[in-house]
């Protein structure tokens, strides 16, 4: 309250300071202070109104009567306060003070506002106005060395009404913000001081975790951070039955203690009965004893508080979902514009080429014949785009069904080098094929037009993004049982495509496999392509069963994607001995 409103509260009372003091149960409690009362220049009380009055014992029928004559509620420093009662009616101005009072064994530590109760003109003031409030209780220090530790009535109704306000103030600034890392340091702050502990930590708790992390903390200066410790929950027995029972539990401190006897609570956040968070408050076990209904009090703050984590999270939750949507509807965005453009190359090429031959541009039938093969590799270069398309969307809407046989891998093999070698030797590029040595077919089970198509993608691409050295087609065996379709296998073939090519950053390799997402759009343009045949690869050797990786060391040092099979059934390996014997023999 300020001065000035209570300079007003003092022309109020100088007008009828009979009606005041004869009125006392009706007029002070509606000024709204907890304490309010008026005296003399002697320090006699005229009213008295104070709302732990019956706690105190005080009768509010003879409350002033009963003050006067025994002196009991008095400064404990009577000269000082007289001397600023006398100050105060002289020079007409209120203050704002700090001041201890008696009352039998205990001491409180009052906030007070003395106001003069402004005088008719022409005559002296001689009465004040004192508003104010109850900072704290104690007990003096004679009673303090034999009485125990049990808080009196006073004391429990000031707590009360202070840790609700604490529990109102730590609600406040959790609504303030979604920022979990905020609303756990003010919380830590606001327990730790308001109840003046030693420490008071945080720490949030997943059910699929048997560990905790310190994620806030509030400690005095002299004690060890705790920040960012992992604490075991079963180590800590009041951990475990915080987050079991959803109640608060009291435990003496025997892990990170400092010094001296120290106790704390433990008290689990939650959110619709699940625990989510587990706050504990420690402090000197020379303190107070906690009552059930500051229990109750630090529960409602821990729901508050796992309300707010519960929030905060599903807020940074749907916050990563918004951004990789955006990022999706990005990629997707510029994945489309690639692909019109890789659509429309070939198919203005196929009109362009069309339109010289119905104009009669070609010179001979020859030149017309050329034409006419421009416009068909064209068309099967449109083709295989719209192919690949179709595939994705097969796929994206799980509609992708394959047939499964006996594959001879020597078979694929050579379709795949009849396919491929042109478009090496064109690039003056190095183009090998390595099967493994064995003496019967290698065969897998698989579906061979989409094997193929998988082979056909992985080396078009090897060629493509290779300028000088070469690609390397191989396969082994890895002789490991697998199961596929509710069937075992004798193990897998794993084929390799290598190349000497640009590679790619290791930075950007995870987005090689995401739908819609290019290493480099810019280098895409550069090369042609819609950026889908390593995803449909992947998606179709999966499909069938296996696997795809693909390795680089980075930008200028190649590139490797291995794919597996399943294998048929084992084949008779050649021993070295044998390739030795051979060897020889072809010689």
């Amino acid at each position: 309250m300020t001065i000035t409103a209570n300079s007003q509260l003092s022309n109020v009372f100088s007008q009828n300071l009979e009606s005041i003091t004869s009125k006392t149960d009706g007029l002070l409690p509606t000024l709204g202070a907890e304490l309010v009362y008026t005296q003399d220049g002697a320090g006699r009380y005229l009213t008295f109104c104070w709302q732990y009055s019956e706690l105190l014992g005080l009768s509010t029928e003879k409350i002033v009567d009963d003050l006067n004559q025994t002196q009991t509620f008095v400064p404990v420093d009577k000269v000082t306060y007289l001397e600023r009662l006398h100050r105060i009616l002289t020079n007409l101005v209120p203050e704002r003070f700090q001041c201890w009072f008696s009352y039998q064994k205990e001491l409180f530590e009052l906030d007070l506002v003395i106001s003069p109760i402004m005088p008719s003109l022409g005559t002296t003031a001689t009465t004040v106005l004192v508003m104010g409030r109850l900072v704290q209780a104690t007990l003096n220090k004679k009673q303090a060395r034999v009485a125990s530790k049990t808080p009196t009535q006073i004391e429990l109704a000031l707590r009360s009404q202070q840790h609700q306000k604490l529990v109102n103030r730590i609600t406040r600034n959790i609504r303030r913000t979604l920022d979990l890392d905020i609303i756990w340091q003010q919380t830590v702050d606001s327990l730790g001081k308001a109840l003046r502990l030693e420490r008071c930590i945080i720490c949030p708790y997943q059910p699929s975790s048997s560990k905790v992390q310190v994620k806030a903390e509030y400690r005095q200066p002299e004690l060890k951070s705790m920040l960012g410790l992992d604490i075991d929950i079963a180590s800590e027995p009041a951990f475990a039955q915080a987050l079991a029972t959803l109640e608060p539990v009291m435990m003496e401190v025997h892990g990170y203690k400092e010094s001296g006897r120290q106790k704390t609570l433990v008290v689990a956040t939650c959110y619709q009965d699940q625990a989510n968070g587990l706050v504990a408050l420690n402090w000197q076990d020379e303190c107070y004893t906690l009552t059930e209904s500051e229990l109750e009090l630090a529960k409602e703050a821990a729901d508050q508080l796992g309300t707010a984590i519960a929030h905060a999270t599903l807020y940074e939750e749907l916050e990563v979902a918004r951004q990789k949507a955006e990022e999706a509807s990005r990629l997707k965005s510029e994945f489309l514009a690639n692909v019109s453009h890789e659509i429309r190359t070939p198919l203005n090429g196929m009109i362009g080429f069309l339109k010289l031959i119905l104009e009669g541009m070609a010179d001979d039938p020859e030149e017309q014949n050329q034409f006419l093969a421009e416009a068909h590799h064209l068309s099967i270069h449109l083709l295989n785009i719209i192919n690949d398309i179709l595939d994705i969307a097969k796929i994206e809407a799980g509609k992708m069904e394959l047939a499964y046989a006996p594959v001879k891998l020597d078979e694929l093999f050579s379709h795949v080098e009849g396919f491929m070698r042109p478009q090496a030797q064109m690039k003056n590029l190095s183009f090998r094929m390595q099967m493994p040595a064995t003496s019967d077919e290698i065969i897998v089970q698989s579906n061979y037009q989409r094997l193929l198509q998988v082979m056909l993608n992985l080396v078009n691409n090897a060629i493509k993004f290779t300028h000088e050295g070469g690609v390397t087609v191989s396969a082994d065996l890895v002789l490991k049982k697998a199961n596929f379709q509710d069937q075992q296998f004798p193990g897998m073939v794993r084929v390799r495509v290598a190349d000497t090519g640009i590679g790619v950053s290791l930075d950007k390799q995870d987005k090689l496999f995401q739908l819609f997402s290019q290493v480099d759009g810019s280098r895409t343009r550069q090369y042609g392509g819609t950026g889908l045949g390593l995803v449909i690869s992947q998606k179709l050797v999966e499909a069938m069963g296996g696997e795809v990786h693909f390795y680089s060391l980075g930008e200028g040092l190649g590139s490797t994607v291995t794919f597996t099979v399943p294998l048929y059934q084992q084949p008779v390996m050649v021993s070295s001995n044998d390739s030795d014997s051979t060897s020889s023999a072809e010689c």
